[in-house]
């Protein structure tokens, strides 16, 4: 008998879930557009962003026009963003600053849209787990540093700007530090080569960033190694110059040409 009561119990508790399910919100016919947008509002404040996706979404079907549908295409993506659904949060972002390049809240849209581009990188277990960020996939970051400083230029005196700013000097060493240990990478499989061309995008186009000393040491090191024996000495004069008593003046130096 004992064998029986399962399967029923896992109906039961199937049927229980389907039964208590929450009913998909719909504003009623009569609602007019400032009570539409209030009921989302609400239910956004609440962090009930599935709520208030779906009022976003019929207010902007039953009133295309006004400040409130541009409002509430706003408001969705941040919903979207909220979810951790990215991909939907940036195309209605897009849409949003398509559709309304006039818009008063311009300077958010670009600051939402570098937030999304900024956590698009990380995945369900990197919540969990930690992992050092630089090694991720760098497009995410990417996009977000063009945002960020899109933000800026277009909107100095914003009130987001200088969030922005700190983010674009945190984006600047991510972007350098991921350069570095693709560069590692091919310095161990002695793709010199490809290791110097890597480290010398980041001297290139990340300067003052922190991997600039390990930067101008895999250089000096690959220029060593690739027998360029002049580029190897200039830049780690360079080195020392900026970066007295780095290791990696040492590390050059032990270094042997086959």
């Amino acid at each position: 008998m004992k064998n029986l009561y399962l399967p029923l119990l896992l109906i039961i508790s199937l049927s229980g879930c389907s039964y208590f399910q929450r009913e998909e919100a719909k504003a009623e016919e009569s609602w007019s557009v400032e009570r539409i947008y209030a009921e989302a509002k609400a239910a956004l404040n609440m962090g009930d962003y599935t709520k208030a996706i779906q009022y976003y979404d019929q207010l902007e079907a039953r009133f295309p026009f006004g400040e409130y549908a541009q409002q509430a295409l706003l408001e969705s993506a941040f919903a979207h963003y909220k979810k951790r659904d990215s991909e939907t949060a940036l195309a209605t972002i897009d849409r949003f600053i398509r559709v309304y390049p006039l818009n008063p809240n311009m300077d958010y849209a670009l600051y939402l849209r570098g937030l999304i581009n900024f956590h698009r990188d990380m995945g369900f277990l990197d919540r969990y787990i930690p992992r050092d960020e630089t090694q991720r996939d760098p497009a995410g970051s990417r996009d977000a540093l063009r945002d960020f400083t899109n933000l800026v230029n277009r909107y100095p005196a914003s009130r987001y700007s200088e969030d922005a700013t700190q983010r674009i000097v945190y984006l600047r060493n991510r972007l350098a530090q991921h350069e570095i240990h693709v560069a590692h990478y091919y310095m161990k499989r002695t793709s010199y080569l490809a290791a110097l061309n890597r480290a010398k995008y980041v001297v290139e186009n990340y300067p003052r960033t922190t991997a600039m000393p390990e930067a101008l040491m895999i250089m000096a090191k690959a220029y060593k190694i690739l027998e360029f024996n002049d580029l190897a000495e200039d830049t780690l004069r360079v080195l020392e110059l900026n970066y007295p008593g780095h290791p990696g003046v040492a590390e050059v130096r032990r270094t042997r040409v086959n």
